[in-house]
Order: C-alpha cells, then structure tokens, then sequence
C-alpha cells in the first residue's frame, strides 16, 4: 500500500464508527499458553481495553472476530461491554458482513486491526485497516496505519485514542476524567 501522511489517515478515521478487533496477536501478544488440566491463559494489556471503553462510551461499536474460541476471550469482552464476539471463525468475512448489515456501516466506516494473513480480507475491505507493529510483512502491506505498539502491549489503544483524536472526541474524553 501507498504511503499515506498522517492528515489523511486523520481523514479516514474521522468517519469510522466501527472498529473490529481479531485477538491473538492484537488484544493479545499472541502467545498460548495452556497447562497441564488443558486450561488456557491470555494476557490482555489494561491500556487497551480502557481505550475500548472509551470508544464505546463514545459511541462508536466495538466487536471481535476471532479463528479460535476460548472462554477467556467472552470474559474479557464481556468485561469491556463489547456485544459483538464471533468466535472459531474461518471465514472472518461472513462475521464482517453480519455485522455490517447489522448496524448499517460501510466498508468506509469500519476499522479492522489485524496481525496475520488470515486478517488480510478484511484489512483490504475495511476503510481503516491498521495493523500492529509486529505483524507479518505482507500484512502490512495492505495496512493504511501500522501501530507504534505490538500486539497486546498497547496497539489497540493506540488506535482507540488516534480514533477519539480524529473525532475530536478526545478533549471531553480528557475533560470527564477531571471532573470531581
């Protein structure tokens, strides 16, 4: 993909009212680790889903589209208040379409933040597809943004707060937090 300055990625978020998440390797690091009784663990950066609350308390819907299931990922996006979980999903742009429909986005006001091959369907589709630092190459040759961030250490927040900046959402965002 062109290179693109940062007053046209500014552009691009300003319409997004969609952002969709994968998990292993952006909410997470991408590491699995499971023990002996077959128990699975994920760690998810606390930044990141601060930066999801803001978003949805913005207004702006938030949903996670993932190959793998695991009961840690209905936790934790329980715990965020994201409604929106398709999990074990090996066409991920079934899930997108839905969703689309569902709230009546375009393509043009969809964010997809991704890390592997699997995500590059909807990284092409999607208005804002961005992609964390770490991910492979040739995904970040379809992105429009490549996070500062890796996955699960704070890419997702640096989207979630370049999005409420693009908006100009983010002073009252500020601005709440002083309130006493």
């Amino acid at each position: 993909m062109k290179s693109i300055t940062e007053r046209e990625l500014l552009k691009i978020a300003k319409s997004i009212k969609f952002l969709i998440l994968d998990v292993d390797g952006v909410l997470t690091d991408g590491s699995i680790i499971l023990d002996n009784e077959g128990n699975e663990f994920k760690s998810f950066h606390v930044r990141d889903g601060h930066g999801i609350k803001m978003l949805i308390r913005a207004g702006i819907q938030v949903a996670i589209i993932t190959g793998r299931h695991s009961k840690i990922v209905e936790r934790r996006a329980h715990e965020l208040g994201i409604t929106e979980v398709f999990q074990k999903c090996f066409n991920k742009e079934v899930a997108y379409r839905q969703l689309s429909e569902k709230y009546s986005v375009t393509d043009s006001e969809i964010a997809y933040i991704g890390d592997d091959i699997v995500d590059i369907p909807l990284l092409k589709r999607s208005g804002f597809p961005v992609v964390v630092a770490d991910a492979d190459d040739e995904v970040k040759a379809v992105a429009k943004m490549i996070t500062k961030k890796m996955g699960g250490r704070g890419a997702v927040r640096e989207v979630c707060d370049f999005l409420l900046k693009a908006k100009g959402l983010w002073q009252g965002i500020i601005d709440g937090y002083s309130k006493t």
